[in-house]
C-alpha cells in the first residue's frame, strides 16, 4: 500500500509530487464517498483528533471536522477564548494536556508562523497545519489544485495567477508550492505595495496590470485582503483597490478566452469579485468548498495510516 513521505503535514515544503498525488488519489474515492447517501465511512473508528484554533475561522474548521466526522473518528473542538491559554498556559502545555487524554492526532490553527512545527517537535501526535500565520495553510492550496485538476484535467502546464494580497497570505504561499511542484506556471498580481520582495526569488512572475494577468492566466485564484493582518495602509482605499484589482463580469467577459475562477474564502463581494463573478459558471468557489471535506478526509485517513 502506498503512503505518504511524512508523518505530519505542516506545510507543502514538507511533501513531494509523489505526496500530492496520493492524496488526490484518495480524496477521488472519498468525493464518491461524501456524494452518496450514506456519506460515513468506518475507517478512522480508532482515532482520536483535536481540533486546536487559535484564530477565527468558518469553512477551514468546520470542514477538518466534517472530514473527520465522515471518516467515523472521535473529534474533540478546543475553543482558545475559553481555554487556559487565556491564563498563561504555554503552547506544549495546552497539546500535552490534550493529548494525555488518548488524542492522536491535532489539527491546528495558530497565528504564528511555524507554530505547527514547533508542535510537531516537541509533542507525541501527527500534526495538521491548519493555518501559521502568513506562513503555509496547506490543505487549501491542495483543495485548490484538486479543484483545478478536477475542472481542467490536469495542474501541469497551466498558467495559474494569484491576485490580492500576497504578502499577508498563507493561501498564496503554499499555493505557489503546490502548483509549481505539480508543474504549473504562477504569477502573482496586486499592488506593488502588498507583494513581498523576494517573490521573484520563488520563481514566480509580477504583473501589476490586472487585464494583463487575466489574459496570460488559465485560472485565477482571487484572495481577499487580510484587513485584520494590516498594520498601515498598504493602499489608498477599498474602492480604489476594487477599481485596479477586482474583477467584473464586464471585465470577465471581455477577455480573448475563458478562464477559471476560484477564491478561497470569505469573499468580500464587491472588492475581489462581484457577485455576478462569483456565481458564475466560470467560478469554482462552491466545488473548492466541497473539494476541501474530500481532500481533508484524504489527508488525515493518509496520516492516520501512519500512526502506530
Amino acid at each position: 500500500m502506498k503512503e505518504l513521505s511524512v508523518n505530519h503535514l505542516l506545510g507543502i515544503k514538507y511533501i513531494n509530487k509523489n505526496d500530492i498525488d496520493l492524496i488526490f488519489e484518495t480524496a477521488d474515492q472519498f468525493k464518491e464517498v461524501i456524494n452518496r447517501p450514506i456519506k460515513k465511512v468506518p475507517s478512522l473508528q480508532h482515532i482520536t483528533i483535536a481540533n486546536i484554533f487559535f484564530e477565527d475561522s468558518t469553512r477551514t474548521k468546520l470542514s477538518f471536522e466534517l472530514a473527520q466526522k465522515r471518516l467515523s473518528a472521535d473529534v474533540m473542538s478546543f475553543s482558545v477564548a475559553q481555554s487556559s491559554v487565556k491564563k498563561g498556559e504555554t503552547l506544549i502545555d495546552t497539546v500535552n494536556n490534550i493529548l494525555s487524554m488518548k488524542v492522536d492526532m491535532v489539527v491546528m490553527r495558530h497565528k504564528n508562523p511555524g507554530a505547527a512545527y514547533f508542535l510537531s517537535q516537541n509533542v507525541n501526535a501527527s500534526i495538521v497545519n491548519a493555518g501559521d500565520g502568513a506562513h503555509e495553510h496547506p490543505t487549501q492550496a491542495l483543495l485548490d489544485s484538486y479543484s483545478i485538476r478536477e475542472k481542467l484535467g490536469e495542474v501541469g502546464g497551466k498558467k495559474v495567477v494569484i491576485v490580492g494580497d500576497i504578502l499577508h497570505s498563507r493561501v498564496a504561499l503554499s499555493n505557489i508550492f503546490a502548483l509549481q511542484m505539480q508543474g504549473a506556471e504562477v504569477m502573482v498580481c496586486g499592488p506593488k505595495t502588498l507583494i513581498p520582495r523576494y517573490i521573484e526569488s520563488l520563481g514566480v512572475k509580477y504583473e501589476p496590470n490586472l487585464r494583463k494577468a487575466l489574459e496570460w492566466c488559465d485560472v485565477a485564484n482571487m484572495l481577499r485582503v487580510q484587513n485584520e493582518r494590516l498594520d498601515v495602509n498598504y493602499f489608498p482605499s477599498t474602492r480604489e483597490y476594487a477599481q485596479q484589482y477586482g474583477v467584473d463580469k464586464a471585465l470577465l467577459d471581455s477577455l480573448s478566452k475563458e478562464i477559471v475562477i476560484m477564491h478561497p474564502g470569505p469573499i468580500n463581494r464587491g472588492v475581489e469579485i462581484t457577485s455576478d463573478v462569483a456565481d458564475s459558471s466560470q467560478s469554482v468557489i462552491l466545488n473548492q468548498v466541497e473539494n476541501g471535506v474530500a481532500v481533508r478526509m484524504a489527508v488525515i485517513y493518509l496520516l492516520a495510516q501512519k500512526i502506530k
